[in-house]
């Protein structure tokens, strides 16, 4: 476990602003974006990054997602994924909602995976692709061990994973993406999804519920939409040569019973996944607009700038 300053983070959360935190009373650099947050080093902690969650009603809550963040990352590690060190801290302040702060040791931004394959070759790169399969696949055999006690999701794409330069043949992967802890006990859910949806616009809210909720949370516990989601995300990172023998490797661990994948598949995949996230990055920064221009409120989250897609 990380030791953290909390008065650092009480400060920073203090005097944030979301929507400049380099400008902040306590400045942050952003290095790294997720679909819904921002990843994040403060002034004053070099060796930790941040990922900020301000979706919690009162204190009581933000404990209770903080105590399920630590059971999921010790389910994955009993799994057996490598994980950074790590921590939560949950921050109050005045007249905002309550935030979870999860800090996590920091790694080197050239070992991250999905930078890391514009550096190697082609075969270098689809080793490391091999590599991280294999890790999800210790997500999917835990899981026919132990459910329906306990049943774990996991997001593997290439930017979740940071390969660490080690002294044996092959780099060690660590798994880094923890924030939102996905665990099934006896096939319920234990995520509220309602608390996930507050990033979103509130007027958007009642169509993702509707329509996309529960496929974007449950697509993580299928093996079969994982492995597609690894390879669809390829385009994205802007190595498309790279997906024909990525969905060869992502076949080799599929089960017998499981279609298998197919190119086409991948790429009307990723053109729906491309058009659901660039259209809610839309309505979010119009959501800012709307509250910091015409209401004169805060809005709580960061955006990210252009991504390229």
């Amino acid at each position: 476990m990380l030791n953290i300053d909390s008065d650092l983070l009480q400060r920073f959360e203090a005097g944030l602003d979301p929507r400049q935190p380099a400008a902040s009373a306590v400045p942050a650099r952003i290095i790294g974006y997720g679909e819904i947050s921002a990843i994040f080093q403060i002034q004053g902690d070099a060796e930790n990054v941040y990922k900020r969650l301000p979706i919690f009603e009162d204190r009581p809550s933000a404990e209770g997602y903080a105590a399920m963040h630590g059971e999921y990352c010790a389910l994955l590690e009993k799994a057996g994924l490598q994980l950074p060190a790590y921590a939560t801290q949950v921050v109050e302040s005045p007249g905002r909602p309550v935030a979870v702060y999860i800090a996590q040791q920091r790694f080197a931004g050239e070992r991250l995976c999905h930078r890391l394959i514009h550096h190697l070759d082609d075969a270098g790169c689809l080793n490391l692709i091999e590599s991280v399969a294999a890790q999800i696949a210790k997500v999917w055999a835990f899981n026919a061990n132990a459910a329906p006690e306990r049943e774990l999701a996991i997001d593997g794409q290439l930017s979740n994973w940071v390969a660490v330069e080690s002294d044996g043949p092959a780099a060690q992967l660590v798994y880094i993406d923890t924030s939102t802890p996905l665990l099934r006990k006896q096939g319920v859910e234990q995520q509220n999804p309602e608390r996930l949806l507050k990033s979103a616009p509130g007027f958007l809210r009642w169509i993702i519920r509707w329509f996309f909720l529960d496929d974007v949370m449950g697509r993580y516990y299928v093996p079969r939409l994982v492995y597609t989601d690894l390879a669809a995300n390829l385009f994205k990172e802007q190595r498309p040569e790279l997906v024909p023998e990525t969905v060869a490797i992502a076949n080799r661990f599929l089960t017998d019973s499981d279609a298998p994948l197919t190119l086409a598949e991948i790429e009307r995949y990723y053109d729906q996944d491309k058009l659901i996230w660039t259209v809610f990055l839309a309505f979010r920064r119009v959501d800012r607009w709307i509250k910091t221009r015409l209401l004169r409120r805060r809005y709580e989250f960061i955006l990210p700038g252009a991504i390229k897609r």
